[in-house]
């Protein structure tokens, strides 16, 4: 039982107070890589994957790079480098087990964002990962994304939160290394952890 009052539960009741998408809304989306969603792609230095275990059970997940890491191999196809994290691989055991997996690609700066949605593949061919090399180093694993669906997210969100600008940074938070040692319950000091951590980001990134 909720402990809400008033809870919508059928999309009947969702448009009743919602409503419907208008024309530029409903047609804008496409079902493939376009020039000028190549090019937003091609600029993007910051992508999120979502996707979702075989019960439904959903992860978000970052990925980053220079601008262009996600290449576009062709018009229905995308690349995405797997770089060395924390080994949870939470992305792709998901994709394991349901290959669909929406992304949101960002700008630094610009206010929309794009929008991809599709399905996806693990890949490890030499080729395939070669075409990603950084400092030497080729990811173990490249995301092959077949794209159905890619359209632009309208600004209102970029425009309310202000993200691209100083207006909201908090440097009052507590380290990552510190949430860590908490959450984890680690048996080190704070200064330990964050120590681990800028090192892992100067010498762990490919």
């Amino acid at each position: 039982m909720s402990t809400f009052q008033h809870v919508i539960q059928t999309e009947a009741d969702l448009r009743a107070i919602l409503g419907y998408a208008g024309e530029p809304a409903t047609n804008k989306v496409i079902p493939e890589i376009d020039d000028i969603c190549r090019a937003y792609i091609e600029s993007s230095p910051f992508v999120l994957l979502g996707t979702s275990d075989a019960t439904g059970r959903m992860d978000v997940s970052p990925k980053g790079d220079p601008p262009g890491f996600v290449q576009v191999m062709d018009s229905h196809t995308l690349l995405i480098p797997d770089r060395p994290g924390n080994r949870r691989g939470d992305t792709l055991t998901n994709l394991l087990q349901n290959p669909h997996i929406g992304l949101l690609f960002l700008v630094p700066g610009r206010k929309e964002t794009l929008r991809v949605n599709g399905t996806a593949q693990i890949v490890r061919d030499e080729a395939v990962r070669d075409r990603f090399i950084m400092q030497g180093k080729a990811p173990i694993f490249v995301i092959a994304v077949t794209v159905q669906e890619a359209y632009f997210h309208c600004t209102k969100c970029m425009v309310r939160s202000h993200l691209w600008t100083d207006e909201h940074k908090n440097d009052a938070l507590v380290s990552l290394g510190a949430a860590i040692v908490q959450h984890a319950q680690l048996d080190i000091s704070l200064e330990e952890a964050d120590a681990y951590l800028a090192e892992d980001e100067k010498t762990g990134l490919y």
